[in-house]
């Protein structure tokens, strides 16, 4: 009798476990044809990287424009929660100055005159780098307007940076795990998050996905997939 008792529950929660996996919806995003794409501040363009079909992002932008305003905004994504997950390859690109460091990663909620996002990205050339401080900051979180990274380094030491092992110019997978106004970074598929933001600045907002790089930056990427 016990048995035949939860056989009603047991069906209820079957069917809202099959519901809760249908609504959420997995796209992946082609990053072969650059004229779907948006680029601001850096030139996109589809090539063959390390055997992959990928796109290739340079940096185009004025010194003077600092770290935050290089993007390929992907114009059909309207983003608020969901898993972010893409192959990046990061590299100091040519002629770039002393301080480069082949910043490369995700820009997402992004607003649609680009004034507010928030971004977690990868120091390729940090990851093995001979000074161990360097190696602290393989891994980065900003939030724009308000919180570029040498604010946060300052006011909140080792709170949104972390180490990660990563080379430069070669594939590193990449997954952004986004709910609310938390944020976990996966990375190279392991099962625990290399970083974890537990209080994403602009709140609880939504927009676009974007493929961000930082100053003096050659990067690819490829395998963009989207779920929400």
């Amino acid at each position: 009798m016990r048995a035949r008792s939860l056989l009603p529950l047991l069906i209820i929660f079957a069917l809202a476990l099959t519901v809760a996996q249908a609504q959420t919806v997995s796209q992946t995003v082609s990053l072969a044809s650059p004229d779907q794409l948006k680029p601001v501040n850096v030139k996109a363009e589809t090539v063959t990287f390390k055997g992959r079909k990928a796109l290739r992002v340079r940096d185009t932008a004025p010194p003077e424009l600092g770290d935050e305003g290089r993007f390929v905004i992907l114009p059909k994504t309207d983003f608020q929660d969901g898993v972010i997950e893409v192959d990046l390859a990061g590299e100091p690109g040519p002629g770039a100055g002393e301080g480069a460091r082949g910043f490369v990663g995700v820009a997402f909620r992004v607003a649609p005159d680009q004034s507010r996002f928030e971004c977690i990205y990868l120091r390729p050339t940090n990851g093995r780098a001979e000074d161990q401080m360097r190696r602290n900051h393989s891994v980065q979180y900003i939030s724009m307007p308000g919180f570029p990274w040498h604010l946060l380094r300052k006011d909140f030491p080792e709170k949104y940076e972390t180490y990660v092992d990563l080379v430069a110019a070669e594939w590193t997978k990449v997954k952004i795990e986004v709910r609310g106004e938390k944020a976990l970074l996966y990375v190279n598929g392991v099962e625990q998050p290399t970083l974890l933001v537990n209080d994403l600045k602009q709140g609880l907002t939504k927009g676009s996905i974007a493929l961000w790089i930082g100053p003096g930056t050659l990067a690819h990427f490829a395998n963009l997939r989207i779920s929400q």
